[in-house]
């Protein structure tokens, strides 16, 4: 079965996905504005933005910030995060990356965060590259895919496999995404994507993490709903049962409910938009 989006992805996960994720490297917004020459000026579109982590963190940098994601849920957290920390040249838009430019205008820098392999990505990356300014940059961030290790007497880290098994336990050994499945995991490749669509070769930065979090049994309950394939709608009826053997598993793991996580490096492709058009 072939997974097609649809606007229950991320349904309920929104109240938990700031909280329940860990951060990016601290340095990512600086890292950019060397790499970028960041000044102050121009503006920038956060596409699939979530609850604005990204576009909050990178807004001091720019004189307007344009988000957008299909997810009002999303939407209405990152507005009210906004809101909290008083971000005032930020604009949240609902709306999904296929149905741009939806006339918001060109932008100086467009970032995808975790969010460019649940697109049409070919249409996206044409239509990124047609919103950008000359001289413009699309930004592909990630975490990398490591577990530095803890220190030396740290409460121990979520025990992310067995909670893996649990959802499993519940909703199947396929990974859900909205009314679907993905049974061979998100797509990759987006490098051969963004040549074909015209953008420069990139250039790749990848940001120091390593500090180390403390982490509560209620914020790994979070990370576990911020998730697509374990979001809260899922379970339907049974996710007080789950929960209640979410938490139980988390206390066997950590009677006292403390973990330790350490930050893993953030991964950047810095991809220009180059001068020519692809043939």
């Amino acid at each position: 079965m072939t997974w097609v989006w649809d606007e229950t992805l991320y349904l309920g996960s929104a109240p938990y996905y700031a909280r329940g994720r860990l951060p990016y490297a601290p340095g990512l917004a600086e890292a950019l504005r060397e790499s970028l020459g960041l000044d102050g000026s121009g503006r920038l579109l956060d596409v699939g933005c979530g609850p604005g982590v990204v576009a909050l963190t990178l807004a001091p940098l720019f004189e307007e910030v344009v988000a957008v994601d299909p997810d009002p849920g999303m939407i209405e957290e990152a507005r009210r995060r906004g809101a909290e920390a008083r971000v005032s040249n930020a604009e949240w838009v609902q709306v999904r990356a296929e149905d741009l430019p939806a006339g918001l205008g060109s932008f100086r820098v467009i970032v995808f965060a975790q969010s460019f392999h649940w697109m049409e990505r070919g249409k996206v990356a044409a239509t990124s590259r047609e919103l950008l300014t000359d001289g413009g940059s699309l930004v592909h961030i990630s975490d990398l895919k490591e577990f530095p290790p803890l220190p030396t007497g740290a409460a121990p880290r979520p025990p992310f496999d067995e909670i893996k098994s649990l959802v499993r336990s519940y909703l199947g050994a396929t990974r859900r995404a909205g009314q679907g499945l993905l049974p061979d995991g998100t797509p990759s490749g987006e490098a051969s994507v963004l040549r074909a669509a015209g953008f420069a070769e990139p250039r790749h930065l990848v940001v120091p993490g390593g500090q180390v979090v403390k982490r509560s049994a209620d914020d790994v309950v979070a990370w576990t709903y911020s998730r697509s394939d374990s979001a809260p709608h899922l379970f339907g009826e049974r996710l007080p049962q789950f929960e209640a053997e979410l938490r139980w598993l988390l206390h066997r793991t950590s009677a006292a409910g403390r973990f330790t996580e350490v930050v893993p490096d953030t991964e950047v492709f810095i991809w220009d938009k180059g001068a020519t058009t692809p043939g």
